[in-house]
Order: structure tokens, then C-alpha cells, then sequence
């Protein structure tokens, strides 16, 4: 059985690297783009942030200030049993995010939407964002850790229920004009990693779209061939934009275009784009059934 003190002890360190460590994956993908653009400005982009990440792997910082909305992605199999229920998922969140922040792991960000009261913890009324899923027979549980950063949720979260008529054409028409719209001015921290959901219910596509933009080791393609080209056309309608890191003059204005897709009614074509941030904070907890965890940043 996996006790509550271990479970919200492997979420806390998993915020904790989150939020100190630059995932390989994406730090390996901005240090192709670094040798890739010629501009000074986005050249400099590139080098500060992989600079800051360096001191922040050391101790002194954070990876980014603005870290946002505190998220986990849990997922339990078959065999998995938790002290009291898997209800107290949830409260081992809550109690970690409050950990996290007062070790100032974490910016207190979240406040109420109307009266704009913050706790100063991140713990509110559906915060920390939790979700849980159940995959194979296992008896351990899986937690990745987002904290993902304001500006890329506030400025990179679009969504449209096209007609099915539109077509491909409609879908890459529509991303290309979010990409432009969230990059100009560097509003998502470009170059970003965009999720795109196309199909089911319209927060199902959300969710798609957040969880290919989040979830998915950058540039890793999709399974199914056709998809997988149309990532690498939308990727290089991207490149032809004139738009570079934080916005400045560049090829670069993401690093990698995910696509993700669901069943959807006979009239619908729902499409959903949402943008990460150019440090993609990520990092991956691994229990087994005693409750003994393994971190990873690798997704």
C-alpha cells in the first residue's frame, strides 16, 4: 500500500524538480534552436534561459519566476491501493503545493477569479489541478508534475468548433493564426510547445490539446503517419512566420507542434490549440506498490 505521507512526499519533490530542472528533452531541443538563429536578440533569449536553468539545477533559483498553475497528472493501475482511497490523491496535491510554496518552490499565483483573495499557498477551489487516470494492472502510481506558467495558459489557450467542411485546411489555418497571435510580442515565452486537440466534446479537446502540449517528449511524433505530417507542415508554417524566441526576429517561433485527436459528432470539427513555454516544466514521479519513489524528467 502506498501511505499518504509517501505520496505527498513524491509530489512535492516532483514540483520541486519541476520547477529547478529543465527537462532533456526540451533542454536538448533549445539548445538545437540556439546553433539554428542568427538574431542576436533571440540568440540571447535562448542563452538566458538555458543559463538560468543551469543555475537553477545548482540551487540558486528557479527555472522560470512565473510558475504558474500547479498541476499533476496521476495515473494508478489495476492494483494500486492508497491509505484511505484514492480520494486522498487530492489531499496529498493540496498538502504538497502548500509545501512548495512556502519553500518557495512555488509563487503563490492562484487567488479567487472574482474577488482576487489569495491564500498565498496555491490551494483553492479545484487547485492544485489533479488529474487521475487508471492504465494496466499495476499496483504503483505515475505523477508528472506541471507547474505551468501564466503566460502560456493566459495568452496560449484558444479554441474553435469548425464546420466539418473546413477540413484540414481549416484546422491548419486555425493553429497557424494562434501560433502568430500567442508568439507575437513573445506574449507565451516562445519558442513554445504547441498541443493541438482535435475532435470529441469541447473540454475533451482542451484537455488533448493541454496534455500534447505538456505531456509528450518535444518533437516525438505522432503514431499515426498522417499526423505525424501534418505536425511537421504545421511546424513549418511556424518557421516561415518571421517569429523567433520571446518574439524576436527568428525561424524559431515553437519547437515542436503535437497533435492529439478524439472521436467527435458527425456535425463537429472542435479544434483546440494550447502553448508550454519555452521551459516546459515537467518532471515525473514513479511508486511502486510500497510506496517507494524514482524521479525522472524523461516523459
Amino acid at each position: 500500500m502506498i501511505t499518504k505521507p509517501h505520496l505527498e512526499e513524491a509530489m512535492y519533490r516532483a514540483m520541486a524538480l519541476a520547477a529547478t530542472n529543465m527537462p532533456p528533452d526540451v533542454r536538448a531541443a533549445l539548445e538545437r534552436v540556439l546553433e539554428e538563429e542568427t538574431e542576436p536578440l533571440a540568440r540571447q533569449h535562448l542563452q538566458v534561459s538555458l543559463d538560468n536553468a543551469d543555475l537553477a539545477a545548482k540551487g540558486e533559483g528557479l527555472v522560470c519566476a512565473d510558475t504558474g498553475f500547479p498541476m499533476f497528472f496521476v495515473k494508478a493501475g489495476a492494483q494500486t491501493r492508497i491509505e484511505d482511497g484514492f480520494g486522498a490523491v487530492n489531499e496529498c496535491a493540496a498538502r504538497a503545493t502548500a509545501r512548495a510554496t512556502a519553500d518557495c518552490l512555488l509563487r503563490p499565483t492562484m487567488v479567487d477569479p472574482f474577488t482576487r483573495a489569495n491564500p498565498g499557498d496555491n490551494v483553492g477551489n479545484g487547485m492544485p489541478k489533479v488529474e487521475l487516470v487508471f492504465e494496466g494492472d499495476g499496483d504503483g502510481l505515475e505523477v508528472i508534475a506541471a507547474p505551468k506558467g501564466g503566460g502560456s495558459e493566459i495568452f496560449g489557450t484558444f479554441y474553435r468548433m469548425l464546420f466539418p467542411a473546413d477540413g484540414v485546411a481549416g484546422v491548419k489555418k486555425f493553429v497557424v493564426e494562434c501560433i502568430r497571435d500567442a508568439c507575437y510580442a513573445g506574449k507565451i515565452c516562445p519558442p513554445a510547445i504547441i498541443g493541438v486537440g482535435v475532435g470529441g466534446t469541447a473540454d475533451l479537446c482542451m484537455a488533448l490539446a493541454k496534455k500534447a502540449a505538456l505531456l509528450r517528449r518535444v518533437g516525438f511524433h505522432h503514431s499515426d503517419p498522417a499526423l505525424a505530417v501534418l505536425e511537421d507542415e504545421l511546424t513549418n508554417a511556424a518557421r516561415s512566420l518571421g517569429i523567433g524566441p520571446m518574439g524576436a526576429r527568428g525561424v524559431n517561433a515553437v519547437l515542436a507542434v503535437h497533435i492529439a485527436t478524439a472521436a467527435t459528432h458527425t456535425a463537429a470539427l472542435p479544434v483546440a490549440f494550447n502553448a508550454q513555454c519555452l521551459v516546459g516544466r515537467r518532471w515525473k514521479a514513479i511508486l511502486d506498490g510500497s510506496g517507494h519513489a524514482t524521479f525522472t524528467g524523461e516523459i
